[in-house]
């Protein structure tokens, strides 16, 4: 059979150009990242095995701070759970969408990230596209991103000097180029205001340290409630 015509190829044809902009912002973040732990006199293999086995930017950037201080294993497993929380209701959002993807399942599991389900719950996959391979080209792509440009930053941290200031502010305009695409999707905007709604509540009451899982506490408690009246009013379309 013809590889250009298999599942597995077309998945990835499809998926592809859509991670993209997760590229872009992956391999800054991800870069100044290593480069970071390199300033702290950490080899390139301590940033390329936690992108590896934690995957989880904020909770890397975190652990760097932890390594440097006394041990606490208690207290790190406590700063661990409440930065990731939020993966939580990632997990429950995709129950429906990766079922039936097989072996796997583990992996969309473990490479979960805010940008790959941002990707992976938005998608509009064509009909004659494998679905569970399409996710996991996806979730693979955003992996690999992020692994090698914190590699690639902890080998060139010796090499390369520049301000790194700022540049988080790539992840924060990607995300809003993601709303901005599922907003010109969506027939109606109900689930994007829920959103919105629930995001500015929980900032006004818990404040920018604490909001994150406040809100997708509401956002999913709203739309469990308003679920079907959503739907046949065409909201999830």
């Amino acid at each position: 059979m013809n590889s250009s015509s298999s599942p597995v190829w077309k998945a990835l044809h499809e998926a592809f150009p859509c991670t993209i902009p997760i590229f872009a912002g992956f391999w800054f973040i991800a870069f100044a990242y290593g480069f970071y732990m390199y300033t702290l006199g950490f080899s390139f293999i301590y940033p390329t095995l936690m992108a590896m086995f934690i995957f989880g930017g904020s909770l890397e950037f975190v652990t760097v701070s932890m390594l440097l201080s006394s041990f606490a294993p208690w207290q790190t497993l406590v700063v661990a759970l409440t930065v990731q929380a939020r993966h939580l209701f990632y997990g429950l959002a995709m129950l429906e969408k990766y079922r039936g993807t097989g072996w796997k399942k583990p992996f969309l599991i473990f490479w979960m990230c805010d940008e790959t389900f941002s990707l992976n719950y938005s998608a509009t996959i064509p009909y004659d596209v494998d679905r569970g391979w399409y996710y996991f080209w996806v979730s693979f792509l955003d992996y690999t991103y992020w692994v090698s440009g914190a590699m690639i930053g902890g080998l060139l941290g010796s090499l390369v000097s520049f301000d790194t200031k700022g540049l988080s502010f790539v992840m924060t305009t990607m995300f809003l180029v993601v709303f901005l695409e599922q907003w010109l999707k969506e027939g109606k905007h109900y689930t994007a205001l829920i959103g919105l709604a629930a995001s500015i509540l929980s900032l006004l009451f818990f404040g920018k340290d604490a909001f994150i899982i406040p809100a997708m506490a509401g956002m999913l408690l709203v739309l469990t409630l308003l679920r079907k009246p959503i739907e046949k009013a065409g909201g999830f379309l």
